[in-house]
């Protein structure tokens, strides 16, 4: 790499890298739903449930990226099944549940697929902002919906739902509306999803900042034209500008928040918002 760029290709994941515990629902009779499966945070959290002896669904409309996904969860040793799923379709959606439900007791839920689009209010295409809204907050909903059930009619009730939010809901940044707005949502979702889960049914989000994902690595080599700045610099000044670490996250280092709000360690985890943001929300 010349002076000045950094290294844009998704971190490896290793088994060092992944937060492992000692849980009695963490058995492969137990089913984790993962979403946005096919790569970064969401492929991660797959490997990491699957690496703590869950069986997962890994649900995703990309096919040959999930088929990877789960070529990883096997060399890790783990147990996890492709259930190619369009979050914009209910029936699609229906599938998945109905599949995952074969493959054992669904207990854990991980909403992580998104999508981002940067544009003003003003100039914001609505067909964009009902895609995200479908995917990103609908799809969330009604998946919470159809688990409900089937957590519920497990052996003893219990399971957990996580919801990828970020920093954005929390604070927002201009020229990010439906984003901002989707991750606001899900909160409110979670929030709502806890109150009805009466302490059994757990629900939590997960909040970050910029982590090395396709989604995030791939904006670093056009704001570094646009502004005439090396790659590093968009990195430490623009993306991490107000962080005190100045240190992309990676998605492993996300999943294993997830794995940690999962486990018996979330107990006290219901309707909460676990925010690992290298202090960017509440160190202005």
């Amino acid at each position: 790499m010349t002076k000045g760029t950094i290294d844009l290709r998704e971190p490896v994941i290793t088994k060092k890298d992944i937060l492992f515990v000692d849980d009695d629902h963490f058995a492969p009779g137990n089913v984790c739903i993962v979403t946005g499966a096919a790569s970064g945070i969401g492929r991660a959290t797959a490997i990491a449930m699957a690496a703590n002896k869950l069986t997962v669904a890994a649900a995703d409309i990309d096919e040959a990226g999930g088929a990877e996904t789960i070529r990883m969860v096997k060399e890790m040793g783990g147990t996890a099944f492709f259930v190619k799923t369009d979050l914009t379709n209910d029936a699609s959606m229906e599938a998945c549940v109905a599949k995952a439900a074969e493959l054992g007791s669904i207990t854990y839920l991980a909403n992580i697929a998104g999508l981002q689009h940067i544009d003003s209010i003003e100039n914001f295409p609505m067909k964009t902002y009902d895609l995200m809204q479908a995917i990103m907050l609908r799809a969330p909903f009604f998946l919470t919906k159809l688990v409900f059930p089937h957590i519920r009619k497990s052996t003893d009730g219990v399971g957990a739902i996580g919801n990828m939010a970020s920093i954005h809901a929390h604070i927002c940044t201009i020229n990010k509306p439906v984003y901002n707005i989707t991750k606001f949502g899900l909160r409110g979702l979670t929030q709502s999803t806890a109150a009805e889960g009466e302490g059994k049914i757990r629900a939590f989000t997960v909040s970050v900042g910029f982590i090395k994902t396709p989604l995030a690595l791939k904006q670093i080599p056009a704001q570094a034209e646009q502004r005439g700045i090396t790659q590093e610099e968009v990195v430490k000044n623009v993306m991490l500008g107000k962080s005190r670490v100045k240190e992309m996250m990676n998605p492993v280092e996300v999943a294993n928040l997830f794995v940690l709000g999962f486990s018996r360690h979330g107990k006290y985890l219901v309707g909460g918002d676990l925010l690992f943001d290298g202090g960017v929300v509440l160190t202005y």
